[in-house]
């Protein structure tokens, strides 16, 4: 991608698809706080080139290619440990790179030219969200510092105002801290009921339950798309389906979701949708709200500070347009514009080939690790994570031999405290498999794992 500046104006040619099509070429302007007609443009041009290092896979996977990608590959580490944070892609880094060096300059505020070009690039990055999610508008995106912080600008911009004594919150059990203790919070706030949505049989959260569940007075389902555990997910369309039919909302983090299934949220039907960048092969310290236009519209902001409003005075203030009344203070200019570079070059990418080979090369596994004695796997069936436990060792002692052979995995509670004590342990051990790992990676983890065994058996 090629994107032309001027001093107010941007003209951008793009090779365009959508997340999971083929690509077509598109020509579209930007829409900027600062507009000239062209016809009487005479400033200089400046050129940006975004398109960095990106190399096109389109209608096929090639494992070693995408890995090539991936500077931190290089080192000897085995990476098993993107459900906590994904590696980042070439085009991520030079784009961050690119900012400081070249366009070190915050957005909607100044005039002169890298402000501007930045403003226009952090506002196609928005646009580039809204069509990863197919959201309406570009105007229904938010940007946080991450999944937690968009849940609780939830929490306290849309649900104190409106909740009640002994309206109920429904929270499912397999839920990571970020979408359980915002709640929590809220509802020492309001009086507000918790509901525990317990996992089943099947250790996921059963819709007949949530059936059960759901009355007049349910206001929210609290959801995440899939467990950062065990990798289960749920029919999100039926969740929906079922508490609108109380006009009761939903919120779905999709922390981990969003890195392994696509998702429309306008065929969902989702009021709320949360999510981090960096677990998506983007930066850290930047996170996504999507909200339906017009529940953004009714709700308050949350923290006060530049940008937010329109006009202020002692006696008071009004808040600008959604969705910048809820991004007060300077953003994160760098995060956005370098997550910008990272869905481009994920539009490249056949995303379903790519997680195929995730969930292969987890399946292997789980196969190679279930030859051990002892063995307890807690994995959902074609997810891309696999915990486990050895039994009789403990998780911490296991993790800590592993990490001493220069494999990243991790142990503990996964902040899903509520879920492991539901599957009746104490911790486990979690290997995340990502389309830049592959079958050395496994045979290097159980080869690990067998070691560490072997010295914690003498």
């Amino acid at each position: 991608m090629l994107l032309f500046f001027f001093t107010s104006c941007t003209f951008t040619l793009s090779v365009h698809s959508d997340f999971f099509n083929a690509p077509q070429l598109r020509c579209f302007f930007s829409r900027l706080s600062c507009r000239i007609p062209l016809h009487l443009v005479k400033e200089k041009l400046i050129l940006y080139d975004t398109t960095l290092k990106l190399t096109p896979f389109m209608k096929s996977f090639d494992s070693e290619k995408f890995r090539q990608q991936f500077p931190a590959l290089q080192q000897q580490t085995v990476f098993l440990d993107s459900a906590a944070t994904a590696l980042k892609p070439i085009c991520m880094i030079e784009a961050t790179q690119h900012y400081y060096q070249n366009h070190s300059a915050t957005v909607h505020r100044s005039q002169h030219a890298s402000a501007q070009a930045m403003t226009a690039r952090y506002e196609q990055a928005r646009s580039l969200v809204a069509e990863l999610l197919n959201a309406p508008r570009p105007e229904n995106i938010i940007w946080t510092k991450g999944t937690s912080e968009a849940i609780n600008l939830t929490a306290q911009g849309y649900f104190r105002p409106r909740l009640n004594a002994d309206d109920e919150i429904i929270i499912s059990e397999q839920e990571h801290h970020s979408n359980l203790l915002p709640w929590l919070i809220l509802a020492e706030q309001t009086g507000a009921k918790i509901v525990k949505w317990p996992i089943g049989n099947q250790n996921r959260p059963d819709i007949n339950t949530l059936a059960k569940l759901l009355n007049e007075k349910s206001r929210l389902v609290a959801i995440s798309q899939m467990s950062n555990v065990t990798g289960t997910t749920v029919d999100l369309a039926q969740v929906t389906a079922l508490a609108h039919q109380y006009d009761c909302l939903i919120l779905v983090d999709g922390a981990q979701g969003i890195v392994h299934t696509p998702v429309d949220v306008q065929r969902l039907d989702i009021d709320f949708y949360a999510f981090s960048a960096h677990k998506l092969y983007g930066p850290n310290g930047l996170g996504v709200l999507y909200g339906k236009g017009e529940l953004l519209d009714a709700m308050s902001p949350w923290q006060g500070g530049g940008k937010m409003l329109t006009q202020v005075s002692f006696n008071g203030f009004t808040p600008e347009a959604v969705p910048y009344r809820f991004e007060a203070g300077t953003p994160n200019v760098a995060g956005v514009v370098s997550f910008a570079a990272t869905l481009e070059w994920l539009k490249t990418v056949d995303i379903p080939l790519a997680e195929s080979h995730a969930v292969t090369l987890t399946d292997y596994a789980e196969q190679q690790l279930s030859i051990l004695a002892g063995f307890i796997s807690y994995r959902a069936a074609n997810a891309s994570l696999l915990a486990f436990n050895i039994q009789g060792i403990h998780h911490n002692d296991l993790a800590t031999l592993i990490a001493e052979q220069n494999i990243s995995l991790r142990s503990g509670q996964h902040c899903a405290q509520p879920l492991l004590d539901a599957l009746g342990i104490s911790g486990c051990l979690r290997a995340s498999f990502m389309p830049y790992n592959n079958r050395q990676d496994v045979d290097k983890l159980v080869s690990a794992v067998k070691f560490a065994l072997s010295l914690l058996e003498e």
